[in-house]
């Protein structure tokens, strides 16, 4: 039986022998890239039927299709990760969290920003100083209860 991590390592020597990239997988299934990679990665499911497409268009086995659509299992390494590229998300975070946090409640009330009822994109944006990295996230504000 293939598991989460086993359907990713299939899926990374498939589009790397393909030479797709990951908008690419999205776009031909019509999903979101930021999703569908997520998905890939296991911290997502694909619905039943973008999941066999997916299978079928990478060429991956059928059993890939029913792991992948399988909801997964979120957990989070509690301690800060060594790949400069994540380590300097969590950075942000550390440095802006408090002042997100805080700008969320000031201008929805108490509460949070969904992780759930969530969209995300990344893309190269041109700059005069070099190109940079927009990353936007748009996520459903859940107020907290008052009883």
């Amino acid at each position: 039986m293939l598991s989460k991590a086993d359907v990713t390592e299939l899926i990374y020597e498939k589009k790397r022998a393909a030479g797709v990239s990951w908008a690419k997988i999205a776009e031909d299934i019509g999903m979101s890239e930021v999703f569908v990679t997520s998905a890939c990665l296991g911290m997502n499911s694909l619905p039943k039927e973008k999941a066999l497409s997916l299978t079928q268009n990478l060429g991956l086995p059928q059993e890939a299709a029913i792991v992948l659509a399988e909801f997964p299992n979120k957990t989070f390494v509690q301690t800060v990760p060594t790949d400069p590229c994540i380590y300097r998300l969590y950075e942000i975070m550390g440095v802006y969290g408090q002042t997100v946090k805080e700008l969320i409640q000031e201008k929805g009330g108490d509460g949070i920003m969904s992780a759930i009822d969530f969209d995300m994109s990344v893309d190269k944006v041109p700059y005069e100083k070099g190109d940079r990295i927009e990353i936007k996230m748009t996520g459903k504000f859940l107020p907290y209860n008052a009883w």
